[in-house]
């Protein structure tokens, strides 16, 4: 398969992009590099696809965002995180299902959080918002593509970078391989919590 992966130069992206390149064709793009897309602008999701042609499956592991309380970030700010994570995969998923081949697959990254916790209020809209998208969206999905996310917690390289307990955490090599089974499986209209 020709995968294309979003996000290939972050914790997860750099592991999901490791696994698939064993056995199929990857295609790295973030904001930087030699193939890049910007979510937050629906005409560079339609640039990527007109560059990458002939393409089986899109994930998208670019995490965005940061606990911060309720009342602190400005309107301009929270706006801004809704459409960086949630907004922009959903124009993603969208963008995808006409440019994929037939019986393609679109993965997307949500993510969650065990309890509430303070300044979390934005990344739970985010992950809300997403789940529902690709619950709802996955039978419309035209010419047999599939649509599904991952819902990963913290990970454990991202624990450890940050000077956290990095128990508390999901090897990025195990998450992966959720990314790599969901893409390579007949699962649709699911939220993968690995």
């Amino acid at each position: 398969m020709k995968i294309v992966v979003i996000g290939a130069t972050g914790t997860i992206g750099g592991a999901v992009a490791g696994l698939l390149a064993t056995g199929h064709e990857v295609v790295p793009a973030s904001r930087r590099g030699p193939v890049r897309v910007d979510l937050t602008d629906a005409a560079s999701i339609d640039a990527l696809f007109a560059a990458v042609p002939d393409v089986d499956a899109v994930v998208c592991c670019a995490a965005s965002g940061s606990l911060s309380p309720l009342d602190t970030p400005s309107d301009a700010d929270y706006w801004r995180g809704l459409d960086g994570k949630l907004v922009g995969q959903v124009t993603l998923a969208r963008r995808a299902a006409a440019h994929l081949r037939a019986g393609g697959s679109v993965t997307l990254t949500s993510g969650r959080f065990t309890a509430p916790t303070p300044g979390s209020t934005l990344g739970h809209l985010v992950n809300a918002g997403l789940e529902a998208f690709v619950r709802a969206a996955a039978p419309e999905m035209p010419r047999g593509i599939r649509l599904n996310a991952i819902s990963p917690g913290w990970v454990r390289e991202t624990c450890l970078a940050l000077g956290m307990d990095g128990t508390a955490g999901i090897p990025a090599a195990d998450l992966a391989r959720a990314y790599a089974d969901t893409i390579e499986g007949t699962a649709h209209g699911h939220v993968i919590t690995p």
